[in-house]
């Protein structure tokens, strides 16, 4: 596929009007053709007009109309899969075969998005008739649906090109609820993310739909994001990354004149709590496995397992052990940007300068960009008193905490900020304390995980990925699973109207077959 290196808003292909840059191979620290369009203010604004002249065609579409939709994008994803899967390798430095599962993950997300939209539950549509003989007061009919919130802005992620980028959850859950979107590509991966784009489009085509229904964006530093996030006609935003970047946005979005929800995924630290029996009867093998998950996409993940809390007595020193040689055994691999590198390096020495102790490291970086491997150690009477101990380090590193009985263990847990995940390991004979534990990580994550690692993560109806501050801004969403559509969602209410002018959904006769619930029943 040629890139083209431009802008696509709506059906347009819009050249630099604010300069252009080249993404950069982070295994060569070389920059790569071709030239890729930076836009502004102005690009931010024709995108959310066109979005918005879009947003009422589109957002009342059919369950039909809009599933095909969706699963156009899909079949447009599998057909680009080889051309994406290799130009994200060399934007990124991670394995082409690892980033052909990522498309077919992206694939795999629209088409259930397109199943949750065909079966209308989403909707959750509720029917109240009317009760004219009600005493003392008669009762009007009353229907409610949930429709789109509006025009979507979607900050695409570094660390997933297309699983959390252009073609990620985001875009395909804010679709599926009936609206529009506008996608900040991110700067890391154009050429991906310009090829993902022209899938969506493709797909917008293919189904008459209105050319607004897409558009992505790009532009330098922090003006085009807070372009689109002061926007008026923009009414939610998404963003995945730093706490710094998610809640300049949010606090930016709380001041607009109408303020908007701001969906952030920001930091984690994801624990793993091993608890007695677990460690005495598992210890080495618990300990490879966590060091293992630590590792993947070179620690470049917000489910990356980066803090082990265990008790000091049996099976400690194994699993000491076990972690201590895996990180040695990993050999140095570029990261993902200049920026993040820098700031993993950073991060390192602001653990030891926190008192934490270097237990291993892996092989030396080769490039320049490299990131090499390290476990590091600290007792849990230092980590309760070094607060900079439990914040998050992006990259192949991770801290081991030898606490001296289970209640250190528990004080460890609640000393915690909020958590994107959190893991127990355990046995039988350790479940009067993990009924102890249990209540503390309820209280700081979105999802908890026994005798495995929080990395990697299914997409499904049960699935959470979000947890309390900082992990994402709201708690109460998920950014990943089916249920991430309720986050563009908002309910209306229907009163006194007659049936023909009803949504189809909320008819006297369900012609659609969407789950209602009526009268309460």
């Amino acid at each position: 596929m040629k890139l083209t290196g431009n802008l696509l808003i709506g059906a347009h292909e819009i050249p630099a009007t604010e300069g252009t840059m080249k993404a950069l191979n982070p295994a060569t620290n070389q920059l790569i053709e071709p030239d890729f369009a930076l836009g502004g203010v102005e690009q931010v604004d024709r995108a959310a007009t066109l979005a918005d002249e879009a947003f009422d065609a589109y957002s009342h579409t059919s369950l039909a109309e809009r599933s095909a939709f969706l699963e156009r994008i899909a079949d447009h994803l599998d057909a680009a899969s080889k051309a994406l899967a290799a130009r994200a390798a060399l934007e990124t430095g991670l394995p082409e075969a690892q980033l052909q599962g990522e498309v077919a993950r992206a694939a795999t997300q629209f088409r259930q998005f397109a199943d949750v939209v065909r079966k209308g539950r989403f909707l959750q549509v509720a029917i109240d008739p009317a009760q004219p003989d009600r005493q003392p007061r008669p009762r009007m009919d009353h229907r409610l649906q949930k429709i789109a919130i509006g025009p979507v802005a979607i900050f695409g992620a570094s660390n997933f090109p297309i699983s959390y980028s252009v073609a990620g959850g985001d875009t395909a859950s804010a679709l599926a609820s009936g609206a529009t979107v506008i996608v900040k590509a991110h700067n890391a991966h154009p050429g991906a993310s310009e090829i993902q784009a022209r899938a969506i489009r493709q797909a917008v085509q293919d189904s008459g739909l209105p050319e607004g229904v897409f558009s992505m964006v790009r532009g330098s530093g922090n003006a085009i994001g807070e372009a689109l996030v002061d926007h008026p006609l923009i009414k939610a935003v998404t963003f995945t990354g730093s706490e710094q970047g998610g809640m300049a946005l949010y606090r930016r979005a709380q001041q607009r004149p109408e303020p908007i929800p701001v969906f952030t995924e920001m930091t984690s630290v994801n624990p793993t709590f091993v608890l007695p029996h677990a460690l005495a009867g598992r210890g080495s093998q618990i300990g490879d496995g966590f060091a293992e998950r630590m590792l993947v996409n070179v620690g470049q993940a917000c489910l990356k397992p980066a803090i082990l809390i265990a008790i000091e007595g049996t099976g400690f020193d194994a699993l000491r052990a076990a972690m201590a040689q895996r990180a040695a055994q990993a050999g140095a691999r570029p990261m993902l940007t200049p920026g993040i590198h820098a700031s993993y390096i950073r991060g390192l020495d602001d653990l030891q300068r926190a008192g934490a102790r270097l237990a291993a490291e892996g092989e030396p970086a080769h490039g320049d960009l490299d990131g090499h491997s390290a476990l590091l150690e600290v007792d849990g009477a230092h980590f309760l008193s070094e607060t900079a101990l439990a914040h998050e380090v992006f990259g192949p590193a991770a801290l081991l905490v030898k606490v001296r009985d289970a209640a250190q263990m528990l004080a460890v847990a609640r000393s915690l900020r909020g958590q994107l995940s959190a893991a127990m390991h355990l046995e039988q004979t350790d479940i009067e304390l993990a009924r102890r534990l249990l209540p503390i990580l309820e209280r700081r994550t979105g999802r908890i995980v026994v005798n495995a690692f929080a990395h990697p993560q299914e997409v499904s109806f049960a699935t959470i990925h979000g947890g309390p501050f900082p992990a994402s801004s709201d708690s109460r969403f998920t950014s990943v699973g089916m249920t991430s559509i309720e986050r563009f969602l908002r309910p209306v209410s229907y009163q006194g109207f007659p049936d023909a002018l009803l949504p189809e959904a909320l008819r006297d006769i369900n012609a659609l077959a969407v789950p209602r619930s009526v009268d309460g029943q």
